[in-house]
C-alpha cells in the first residue's frame, strides 16, 4: 500500500553539506556521511541528495561520493546532480542509490528520461523542477541551473509531457520558499496535484512538523521533503540534524 513520505533533502556543495536560502549564500552545515548515519539512526523514510555543483560547472556525477553514501544509507537513496546520460544513471542504480533525479538534463531531452527508464526503470527516474512564482500575472516559471537559467517551458505543458512519457516521479522545488522555512507553497503545490497523476514530492518551505502534516493532510500521498527542518534547530538555526521519531511520525501520515 503507498503511503506519503517524509524526506530529508541533503545539497552537497565543495563536498560538504549545506543549505542554501532561495538558492543562494550556501551554509556549510557538516559531513554529508554523518549525517547520513545520523538519519540511519532516526529511520527515515527516504533520503534524497542533490549534488548543486555539478550541473552548474558541468561536471559528471561524484561517483567516489555516491558510493561512499550508498553504502552507509540503510534508507532509500534518490541522487542528482550532473546525471547526463544513461550509463552515468546505470552506475549510479548499480552502486547501490533506488533513484537518479535530473533537472536540467531531463529538460532539454525528455527522451533522455525515457532510455534511462529503459536501462533502470521508469519508477527510479525523478524529475526535479524548480519554479519560482511570476511577480506579475501569476502563474510559475521553471529555471534550472541552480535557479540561473529561466527554462522555456511552461509548467502545465511539462508535467503533460512527464506525464505522457511516464517517469517514476516528479518534485516540485519551490525557490521563493527554498530555506525560509514559513511554509510550503500549497497553491503550487495544489496546481501541480491536479496536473499530474505521478508520485509527486514537495520540497521548500517546511519550518515544523506541523507545515508537514498540513501537506501530507491535504494530498493525502505525497512526498513531503525538507532541508532546513532537518538540519537546523529553533528560532537561531543552530545546526542539529534531526528527524521525527516513529511517533511523532505517526499523526503525520
Amino acid at each position: 500500500m503507498l503511503r506519503s513520505r517524509i524526506i530529508p533533502c541533503l545539497l552537497v556543495h565543495n563536498k560538504g553539506l549545506v543549505k542554501t536560502v532561495n538558492f543562494k549564500d550556501a551554509k556549510y552545515v557538516g559531513d554529508p556521511i554523518n549525517a547520513v548515519k545520523i538519519f540511519n539512526e532516526k529511520e527515515v523514510d527516504e533520503l534524497m541528495v542533490l549534488d548543486i555543483d555539478a550541473s552548474k560547472e558541468k561536471k559528471a556525477p561524484n561517483f567516489e561520493m555516491i558510493k561512499n553514501l550508498a553504502v552507509e544509507c540503510r534508507m532509500p537513496f534518490c541522487y542528482g546532480g550532473g546525471v547526463t546520460t544513461v550509463e552515468q544513471a546505470r552506475k549510479i542504480i548499480s552502486l547501490g542509490a533506488e533513484k537518479v533525479a535530473l533537472s536540467s538534463a531531463a529538460l532539454n531531452n525528455l527522451d533522455l528520461c525515457v532510455k534511462i527508464g529503459e536501462v533502470v526503470g521508469a519508477q527510479s527516474v525523478v524529475v526535479v523542477i524548480d519554479v519560482k512564482k511570476r511577480k506579475l500575472f501569476g502563474g510559475y516559471d521553471i529555471y534550472t541551473i541552480n535557479g540561473t537559467k529561466k527554462s522555456k517551458w511552461k509548467l502545465k505543458d511539462l508535467i503533460k509531457e512527464l506525464d505522457n512519457i511516464g517517469v517514476g516521479e516528479i518534485v516540485i522545488n519551490s525557490i521563493d520558499n527554498d530555506g525560509v522555512m514559513k511554509g510550503y507553497d500549497m497553491d503550487l503545490a495544489e496546481t501541480i496535484r491536479d496536473l499530474c497523476k505521478m508520485p509527486l514530492t514537495i520540497l521548500g518551505g517546511a519550518g515544523s512538523l506541523e507545515d508537514v502534516k498540513k501537506l501530507i493532510s491535504k494530498f493525502k500521498v505525497i512526498g513531503a521533503a525538507a532541508g532546513s527542518l532537518f538540519v537546523f534547530k529553533g528560532k537561531y538555526r543552530a545546526v542539529l540534524i534531526n528527524y521525527p521519531n516513529r511517533e511523532e511520525r505517526k499523526p503525520l501520515y
